[in-house]
């Protein structure tokens, strides 16, 4: 049985103006996206900035999360690390303090060889009884889980279960789905092209844009299992602008502001990120406008 089907959003981390995280914000967030349908909460993911928090930081974030959920929806935590040592630990303190499942990251700089990938993956779901879902993110990572490679996982690893497909290589995804049977829990790690991955076979989506529209984010992924197929393209569609807002810049730098312009007062970001330029403030603006965001 998958982790979750439909749409999850990976959270933002709210910061305090002395940068330290904003536990009380994070808790309205969090009540915020359940209210408005949303079916999972991914913490500590890229979107939440896990790269500049502390160990302990990361692990009191998932503590929290799980606390602040209480078995609403799935709680996915972010463990991954190009250090698979440190990813086993993250991930054995995230099950202790109560995830549903783990989302890990390929290995980032040092990367991996295809053989690298599978000792990677296979050592870290052997230390957790918890399911897995990989994250592709070629882009950010510099290294690409093979669709064989992903498949070899998939069938000799009983709790690696999915794949976040976020390689924007639509070719690849119908290869890994060709060669798992279907048999992945497949979602997409770009919010412009949910549609597509959902006609291969995906559960769902794990959404930047969720933070700000959620409840559209998760009506895209509900029209489409309904049967709403035209209803779920032309949602995809109209917030094809608001996406290319959304990432005009480093993610999560957009949506912070865009959380900022409705009022939810996130925040700023953790340094190397840094303020975002004024004209692509502008443009993230008309795009919340004309897809009838209302701002603060």
């Amino acid at each position: 049985m998958a982790i979750f089907k439909g749409a999850g959003v990976a959270i933002i981390t709210p910061f305090t103006e002395n940068n330290e995280v904003n536990y009380e914000k994070l808790g309205e967030l969090i009540d915020y996206q359940i209210a408005n349908g949303t079916d999972s909460i991914i913490i500590c993911g890229t979107t939440g900035e896990a790269s500049t928090l502390s160990h302990e930081e990361h692990l009191e974030c998932i503590r929290y999360t799980a606390q602040k959920v209480n078995k609403r929806v799935p709680v996915i935590a972010g463990t991954g690390s190009n250090c698979t040592e440190t990813a086993i630990y993250l991930s054995q303190e995230a099950e202790k303090y109560g995830a549903n499942g783990l989302l890990v990251v390929t290995p980032y700089y040092n990367k991996a060889t295809q053989k690298g990938l599978v000792v990677h993956f296979t050592e870290i779901a052997k230390s957790v009884d918890l399911p897995i879902i990989m994250y592709n993110v070629p882009g950010r990572t510099g290294c690409n889980i093979m669709p064989a490679t992903a498949a070899e996982l998939v069938k000799n690893v009983d709790n690696i279960v999915g794949m976040k497909e976020a390689s924007g290589n639509i070719a690849q995804v119908a290869s890994l789905m060709h060669l798992t049977q279907g048999e992945i829990d497949l979602y997409s790690g770009n919010d412009d092209q949910i549609v597509p991955l959902l006609s291969l076979g995906g559960l769902g989506v794990i959404s930047v844009m969720s933070n700000i529209v959620p409840r559209e984010t998760r009506d895209i992924v509900a029209k489409y299992f309904e049967g709403d197929l035209k209803g779920s393209l032309e949602l995809q569609l109209k917030a094809i602008p608001l996406v290319d807002a959304l990432f005009c810049e480093v993610n999560p730098i957009p949506v912070k502001m865009g959380a900022n312009l409705m009022g939810f007062n996130v925040g700023g970001l953790r340094k190397p990120l840094t303020d975002m330029e004024p004209e692509h403030v502008q443009r993230l603006i008309k795009a919340m406008k004309d897809f009838g965001i209302k701002l603060d």
